[in-house]
């Protein structure tokens, strides 16, 4: 844990025991001051988005503002108030169709109660730096080659509060969209929903207060225009950590980041009311769905793995295909003696990627109540982007092949480690006869979703 994270944990700690002792309830009120507005010369205020161009064209190198006289302005579109940010501020250009964002580090909370949703504020440039910092733009004071906190008493000279606080238009944009110059922004996303594994049955999700949430929760959001996935990362600090995720389908107003590493677009919201869930029609795929009871005695096909090269499943029949165009492929993994199928996008600078594992073909002509198992290994998740599917009647050409996607829950994973390896199923295939053949998509971008899986103890019984 770096010395940010542990400073972090320990100043909310410490915050949440004073405010349990000392306040009674937590509708912190802005501070009803008169704010004159700052004398600056208009001639000394740079635009934000020539900041954002000055730490390009540094190629990695912090940008240093020591003797500048400059001012950058920006409003303000993050807030502390529900604990799902913590000392930063994040502010753009404009109100409406803003272009340029970039967020600034301060060792001071809450900030809620000064710098408010929508307020105006001047920062001057002088002393500070600028750079990318878990990748995204960051303003701040250099401390070594990073870029760091604002110290608290140089808040009030820095920043400085305009008297105008405006009414914050979010640029809409989709998951597609999704860009280093789009971070830092106030944006709205329509037409999504959480995947229903995560919010159906009787297991729903929290936002942030699972066990295995040790700083964020990471949740993963779906179009229901194409399928495209997106993470929402919610701080195990934020005070709806603990909610229920809706089942609806709707829409997300918040701010585009990316996660600690730097390599995954995350989702922030402000606060829970970002979320305007309210069309209780979901865009769930369609699934077989056979009737009746399935499984049997007789092992109808299994693979596990072991001893084998990706040559030898394409020898036995196994297509391992990419039909983005790239080089991704399904390699075979091993841990512990243990060998697997494996895929992981990460580092592939694929965008998008798609790529199949698909069996060779399995005869059903002879058996009843089929179903099949698997066991699945979700590590480093940063989406849900594993599909099982299939088909009795495969063309030669997965593209033009008509799939029927299973019924099977892929499991999540640790968002920044190696999981556990999870049983999917039985799924009821009963009901497709023939020759056939099941699929494992995996379909992401780089950067992206990018989770790595391990696929393992394919099997098919029945009688």
């Amino acid at each position: 844990m770096n010395s940010n994270n542990l400073k972090k944990l320990i100043s909310v700690l410490v915050l949440a025991v004073t405010f349990t002792a000392c306040v009674q309830d937590d509708d912190f009120k802005t501070p009803g001051l008169v704010i004159e507005e700052p004398n600056i010369n208009p001639n000394l205020i740079v635009e934000l988005d020539g900041i954002l161009g000055e730490i390009a064209q540094a190629d990695g190198d912090p940008v240093n503002f020591e003797d500048s006289d400059k001012f950058v302005a920006g409003y303000v579109v993050s807030t502390d108030k529900a604990g799902n940010f913590f000392e930063e501020l994040v502010i753009q250009d404009r109100p409406e169709n803003p272009t340029a964002g970039i967020r600034v580090l301060i060792d001071v909370n809450p900030l809620f109660t000064t710098y408010e949703f929508g307020r105006k504020v001047y920062i001057k440039l002088e002393g500070l730096s600028a750079g990318i910092e878990n990748g995204v733009a960051t303003l701040g004071v250099l401390s070594g080659d990073e870029v760091e906190q604002i110290p608290s008493f140089s808040q009030e000279e820095i920043i400085l509060r305009s008297a105008e606080v405006a009414t914050i238009t979010p640029l809409e944009i989709t998951f597609e969209d999704f860009s280093d110059e789009l971070t830092n922004l106030f944006v709205k996303i329509n037409n999504i929903q959480f995947n229903r594994s995560d919010v159906l049955g009787n297991d729903t999700l929290t936002f942030a207060g699972e066990p295995s949430d040790e700083f964020d929760g990471e949740r993963n959001l779906e179009s229901c225009d194409n399928g495209a996935t997106a993470v929402l990362s919610t701080s195990t600090f934020a005070d709806f950590k603990s909610l229920p995720l809706p089942a609806q389908q709707g829409s997300f107003e918040g701010v585009l980041t990316k996660n600690f590493f730097g390599d995954t677009f995350n989702l922030v919201l402000n606060d829970v009311t970002g979320l305007t869930f309210d069309n209780e029609e979901r865009c769930d795929p369609n699934v077989l769905e056979c009737e009746g009871t399935s499984g049997g005695a007789n092992v109808v096909f299994e693979q596990d793995f072991t001893g084998l090269s990706i040559s030898d499943l394409e020898n036995a029949g196994w297509l391992n295909v990419n039909t983005t165009g790239g080089s991704l492929q399904y390699v075979i993994g091993s841990f512990s003696g243990n060998q697997y199928a494996q895929v992981s996008g990460f580092n592939s600078d694929e965008n998008p990627f798609e790529v199949w594992l698909v069996t060779p073909e399995i005869d059903f002509t002879a058996s009843t109540a089929e179903e099949l198992s698997f066991d699945i290994q979700a590590n480093f998740d940063n989406g849900n982007i594993l599909t099982a599917f299939i088909t009795n009647n495969f063309t030669g050409d997965i593209t033009t092949t008509e799939w029927i996607q299973l019924n099977a829950n892929i499991p999540n994973g640790n968002p920044s480690g190696f999981g556990s390896f999870e049983s999917v199923g039985p799924v009821n295939i009963s009901c497709i006869d023939g020759n056939i053949r099941i699929a494992f998509r995996y379909a992401g971008a780089d950067p992206g979703p990018t989770t790595r899986y391990h696929i393992d103890n394919i099997e098919i019984s029945g009688n």
